[in-house]
C-alpha cells in the first residue's frame, strides 16, 4: 500500500493541513494518509506545544469525514525528540508491505540537509513536495529524482498565528474544521 506520511505537530491542524492532503491523495497513486503527530520537531521550541493528546484528537476530529485519511501516534513511543529517519525505520519493521512517501512543504527543503540521516531518508523514500509561498531557496536539488513537486494549491494559513489569534480572542473559526474550533473553544485551550 502506497502510504503518504504527513508530519507535523498540528498544532493545531487546520484546513490548510486538510485542503493540501485531500488535493495529494485525489491527484497522485498514493492508497493513504496519515498524519503522523509529532510530540517533538528536534528544529522547534516546545513551549507553546499542546499535550499530545489533545493534538492527536484535533487530528481524529479534523479527519473522520475523509476515508482515506489516518492518524498515526507512531512517534509518541519513539525518544524524544523526533527524527524521521527513527520513525521512518519503525514504520517499516511494523508495515513491511507498506510503501511510505514524505509529504512535505517546499521551505522544508531548505533545512532537509539538517535532518538526521537525511541521505538514508532520501535513499529508500520518495519526497513529495507542495509549494509554500514564503520558501526560502531551497538546498537540495529538486532534481533529485526521489524528489518530486506537487502542484498543489498554496495555503498560507499557520498554526502559529492561529493560536495567537485565539490569545488575542480574535475569531479563527473560518481556518478550523468545525470540530477542531469546538474542540478549542470547548477546552479553552491556546488562551
Amino acid at each position: 500500500m502506497k502510504t503518504g506520511l504527513f508530519f507535523g505537530s498540528f498544532n493545531p491542524i487546520h484546513i490548510g493541513h486538510l485542503i493540501i492532503a485531500n488535493f495529494i491523495i485525489e491527484n497522485s497513486d498514493l492508497d493513504k494518509i496519515w498524519f503522523v503527530v509529532t510530540p517533538q520537531n528536534p528544529l522547534k521550541k516546545r513551549s507553546s506545544l499542546l499535550d499530545d493528546h489533545h493534538r492527536l484528537e484535533m487530528v481524529n476530529l479534523a479527519i473522520q469525514k475523509y476515508p482515506k485519511f489516518q492518524s498515526s501516534n507512531i512517534e509518541f513511543f519513539l525518544p524524544k525528540p523526533s527524527y524521521t529517519i527513527d520513525t521512518l525505520v519503525s514504520l517499516k519493521e511494523k508495515y513491511p508491505e507498506y510503501n511510505f512517501i514524505l509529504l512535505m512543504g517546499e521551505d522544508n527543503l531548505n533545512t532537509f540537509h539538517k535532518w538526521k540521516n537525511y541521505e538514508q531518508i532520501l535513499k529508500y523514500h520518495s519526497i513529495l513536495v507542495y509549494p509554500r509561498v514564503a520558501a526560502p531557496p531551497t538546498a537540495l536539488p529538486v532534481s533529485h529524482p526521489n524528489i518530486s513537486k506537487v502542484s498543489a494549491p498554496v495555503i498560507e494559513i499557520s498554526s502559529t498565528t492561529i493560536r495567537q489569534m485565539i490569545k488575542e480572542d480574535k475569531n479563527v473559526r473560518p481556518m478550523l474544521p468545525p470540530e477542531v474550533f469546538d474542540y478549542i473553544d470547548g477546552s479553552n485551550l491556546y488562551r
